[in-house]
């Protein structure tokens, strides 16, 4: 089967019920994104499909319409995206895991909401952060929503 990932398309051989995150991870050498929980309950795994976020751990890979970008597939040539910049700046990760989710997560929180709130990101923000470093999260994206806004 083809799939566009990070906009090149790949071709693969995969069952059609694999998780899209093996076919990613094990047939395209795609590891940006992690496996945490395999029951899409910890969103370490968070790709965008179409331009929404998804659990890749439980969407099959032929159930997958559209392109998919990954971690790997957000920065622009050689710069970071913004959230990851932000990401930087707020020194957010401690063990680092979950951060390929979170960044994608909160990059489509953006996308749909350039100002949100702390009560939005609260919402919109549902991956889990072993570490517990959701205010410093929070603070990375209220920063990239403004440096988005100076942009």
């Amino acid at each position: 089967m083809k799939l566009t990932v990070n906009s090149k398309e790949i071709e693969i051989e995969a069952d059609p019920d694999m998780p899209l995150l093996w076919a990613l991870r094990d047939l395209a050498g795609i590891r940006g994104p992690k496996f945490g929980c395999g029951i899409a309950m910890c969103g370490a795994c968070t790709v965008h499909v179409n331009g929404e976020p998804v659990r890749s751990c439980s969407l099959a890979v032929g159930d997958v319409d559209g392109p998919v970008v990954t971690i790997d597939g957000l920065p622009d040539g050689d710069k970071l995206h913004v959230v990851q910049e932000a990401w930087i700046t707020e020194q957010v990760p401690q063990c680092g895991y979950c951060q390929s989710g979170q960044i994608m997560a909160a990059v489509a929180l953006l996308k749909n909401n350039p100002d949100p709130s702390d009560e939005d990101i609260n919402d919109s923000m549902s991956n889990l952060c072993r570490c517990g470093t959701y205010p410093q999260i929070r603070a990375a994206i209220k920063r990239a929503a403004s440096m988005k806004a100076e942009a």
